[in-house]
């Protein structure tokens, strides 16, 4: 599971400028009163963008338009009061607004499989990059780039060429292209893409967004991001925040069932047993190695905390991880009532048989395999449903 450091628009486009890519003039606002400076600053009428690190801001609300200084103080305090994805807005971008042409979009990520870069464009923007490949498959332009090799110009103008664009146009495009490859060689970048590129009515190419996530791997040879940008916390919600606090991997999902386990492929093989069985994992949670009984009630409390979680299926397998310490730590959740749920267990390994012992002394049933385990917590939540 790759580890990554995302930063918010307004980062990007600071990078963004410094690699001399146009974007909209603007700037970022903390409170409703720097939100109207900025406007009066940029003259014309604004977007006023919450900086969230989060997708889909428009349709929460946290994107809208001002035509006043004072209707963009409104908007941002407004915008500043949201949550989006169970994140707080604590910024908002102001930026003049568009006469936009035609929405692009431009990027460039990484093929895991073909273990190569992929440059893509597209001349429908403005959507994500997803929903196009499902929709309009044949919209996507992709260049595949070895990472020991180089984008160069021709493949670039070639790019734009195949999006449709002619004349001049392509060797503006093209230069966006280009950018973006000099910042992902310059910053170890996993994703950096510009969802929409706006080809204005006047003929300017602007960077209307600007999205980069940087391995956390690399971060060791760029200090200045480290130093200037990095704040773990504003892309993470409570649950996320607190698990990161206790040292624990943990990923949320859209099913209902918390998976709690030590180690990340034990977590792995119990999520892919859920499914099998026919349920759907809530959570990913990794204890790791060597779990307390204090650490093993913490996990319980953050799984729980979770409203989408309808049952836990901890699934132990002991080696430094002890299974009495395990089954001391589910008894005290229990008692402090933090499970609310049904609970399944299965526990192997490391002091097997005292961890088995103390759970039958509370009358708390486990299992011996990972797929009875898996089935038992699957049917249970059909029961509850």
């Amino acid at each position: 599971m790759v580890s990554l450091m995302k930063l918010f628009e307004h980062e990007a486009k600071d990078i963004f400028r410094a690699f001399r890519m146009p974007t909209p003039p603007g700037g970022v606002a903390k409170t409703p009163q720097e939100a109207k400076r900025v406007a009066v600053e940029v003259g014309k009428p604004v977007v006023v963008k919450a900086q969230v690190l989060a997708g889909k801001r428009g349709k929460a609300g946290g994107v809208k338009f001002a035509d006043t200084p004072e209707e963009a103080e409104t908007h941002a305090k407004d915008i500043l009061k949201l949550r989006i994805n169970d994140l707080p807005v604590e910024a908002v971008l102001i930026e003049e607004k568009l006469e936009i042409e035609q929405e692009i979009y431009a990027g460039i990520t990484i093929d895991r499989n073909r273990r190569k870069y992929v440059v893509i464009g597209s001349a429908a923007g403005g959507m994500s990059i997803e929903e196009l490949a499902e929709e309009n498959p044949e919209k996507i332009i992709k260049m595949y780039v070895d990472p020991l090799g180089d984008f160069l110009p021709f493949e670039a103008r070639k790019m734009a060429l195949a999006m449709g664009f002619k004349g001049k146009q392509i060797q503006q495009l093209a230069s966006f292209f280009l950018k973006l490859w000099e910042i992902v060689k310059a910053y170890d970048v996993e994703l950096t893409e510009i969802n929409p590129l706006i080809l204005t009515k006047d003929g300017r190419f602007l960077a209307a967004d600007a999205r980069l996530n940087v391995d956390d791997s690399a971060l060791y040879r760029h200090k200045e991001l480290i130093e200037g940008f990095r704040r773990e916390s504003a892309e993470q919600n409570e649950r996320e925040r607190l698990a990161s606090e206790n040292d624990m991997a943990y990923v949320e999902l859209d099913g209902n069932i918390a998976c709690i386990c030590n180690g990340a492929g034990l977590t792995m093989a119990t999520l892919d047993a859920v499914t099998l069985y026919g349920g759907n994992a809530s959570t990913f949670l990794d204890l790791g190695g060597g779990a307390t009984a204090e650490r093993v009630e913490k996990g319980i409390e953050i799984a729980m905390m979770y409203p989408k979680v309808k049952a836990i299926l901890v699934n132990i397998m002991g080696g430094i991880t002890r299974c009495d310490e395990v089954a001391k730590g589910i008894i005290a959740a229990r008692r402090d009532g933090d499970i609310t749920v049904p609970l399944v267990i299965r526990m192997v390994g490391t002091n097997e048989e005292e961890g088995q012992e103390i759970l039958q002394k509370e009358g708390i049933p486990f299992l011996k395999t990972m797929e009875e385990a898996a089935s038992k917590v699957v049917e249970l939540v059909k029961e509850v449903a």
